[in-house]
């Protein structure tokens, strides 16, 4: 969220070229896969997120990634339906993770250092989150105007807030984590609506073979990405 000598947060992630194939999500919830016709965002119903939370997750990922003419945004995208998603599977739940302490103050490389899982550390954070808003501006984050909710969710990122329970940098590595995994994932598991991000980037998704564009490096793919359902965008 620091502001950037790039002033679309969108350019520097099509820059970034952040790739989320969907085997390195694991077996996290997915949509049916049978279903083609992408959800409606505004008659989703989360089956992960209270409504108060459901409120933050919408306004924070609006402002991680909002719309401008290069794309579409993570609320268009239906970033926060994935998100819902992934926080009832593996994911949220670390089923596979080792989360066993003792839990120390340690470099990234040494993993993850928390005993909450990503689905509780999403749950106290914006609970917390909402808490210093509501005793600091008399509203929650979702009430908040766009520059108010930048400068929370930059403190979050510098670690600059400091909650009981729940560390305020690790719940927004998780936020931002999953928010471009949800825009760049296979529509499968519930973002990347109609494949608007690989268009913008020109990936061509889950397509047999294209190793003859592999070193075509500054040409448009012309041909449009494939979904693992086999929908074409």
């Amino acid at each position: 969220m620091e502001s950037r000598p790039d002033d679309s947060r969108r350019r520097f992630m099509k820059g970034a070229l952040w790739m989320i194939s969907a085997t390195t999500l694991g077996t996290g919830v997915m949509l049916s896969p049978t279903a083609s016709a992408a959800p409606s965002l505004q008659d989703y119903k989360p089956v992960f997120f209270t409504p108060d939370e459901w409120a933050f997750v919408l306004a924070a990922c609006q402002r991680l990634i909002p719309a401008d003419d290069t794309g579409p945004s993570a609320l268009e995208a239906n970033v926060p339906i994935f998100i819902d998603l992934q926080m009832q599977g593996d994911f949220g739940n670390a089923s596979d993770w080792y989360m066993k302490g003792p839990f120390l103050e340690a470099p990234a490389e040494l993993g993850y250092q928390s005993p909450l899982t990503p689905a509780q550390t999403y749950r106290k954070g914006i609970v917390a989150t909402n808490t210093y808003c509501r005793q600091t501006f008399s509203k929650s984050f979702a009430e908040l105007n766009p520059e108010q909710q930048d400068q929370l969710l930059t403190q979050l990122q510098k670690d600059e807030l400091k909650f009981d329970g729940v560390s305020a940098k690790h719940f927004f590595d998780f936020l931002l984590q999953n928010t471009k995994e949800g825009y760049f994932a296979d529509p499968i598991h519930g973002g990347n609506k109609n494949m608007e991000p690989w268009k913008m980037i020109g990936f061509p998704g889950a397509r047999a073979s294209y190793l003859e564009w592999v070193e075509l490096h500054n040409v448009k793919y012309p041909m449009g990405p494939i979904s693992l359902n086999g929908d074409r965008g």
